[in-house]
């Protein structure tokens, strides 16, 4: 039997600063790099080239893709300048979460630190689970995860436990769900 969630601790909407009313001259010149077809908006291609995780590769076009998507206003699939520095402020904010665990400075966390981040987050998850998480985000070894990664893992979690929240009316914990709702849920939890 599943713990119920007593308190959730993350929520991305905190997270999300409001819009900006000034862009930061270095973010405007950094998306004038990124933005490399001039056309005033960045999609997930344009993203991924200019994102690079701690072991000297791009991030993964999942994440690429989940970002643009949280910040993507008018669901065009790019996100403007003022669109891509909340991104910006975004992307930070969880650096300074991973780097929190990531005590060794190796640019990627193991089961143990993944556990206590997210058990700071609000939830208590076994560790068999917490297991399945880096196994199904890390193809190579099983053992550890690397930022793109865990704002992966962080992003999905949320937009599960938001969708979780909304059928959980009573707050017991468990909800009961036919098969298309489920799949509605998945479909739309994701880019």
């Amino acid at each position: 039997m599943e713990a119920p969630i007593e308190k959730i601790v993350y929520q991305p909407q905190e997270f999300l600063p409001p819009a900006p009313q000034t862009i930061n001259p270095a973010i405007q010149k950094w998306f004038q790099t990124v933005d490399r077809d001039r056309s005033g908006e960045i999609n997930w291609e344009e993203l991924q080239s200019a994102l690079v995780n701690a072991q000297g590769e791009h991030f993964s076009s999942i994440a690429c893709k989940m970002m643009i998507s949280m910040f993507d206003a008018d669901r065009t699939g790019t996100i403007t300048i003022n669109e891509f520095q909340q991104l910006y402020t975004y992307i930070n904010q969880w650096l300074v979460v991973f780097k929190n665990y990531d005590r060794n400075g190796s640019g990627s966390i193991e089961e143990m630190e993944l556990a206590q981040a997210l058990q700071q987050m609000g939830f208590r998850f076994s560790n068999d689970f917490v297991k399945f998480l880096i196994n199904r985000s890390d193809f190579k070894t099983h053992s550890k995860i690397s930022v793109d990664q865990f704002i992966v893992i962080c992003v999905q979690i949320q937009k599960f436990t938001e969708a979780f929240k909304a059928r959980d009316t009573h707050f017991r914990g468990s909800i009961t769900v036919g098969f298309e709702e489920f799949i509605k849920i998945a479909i739309d939890s994701f880019p």
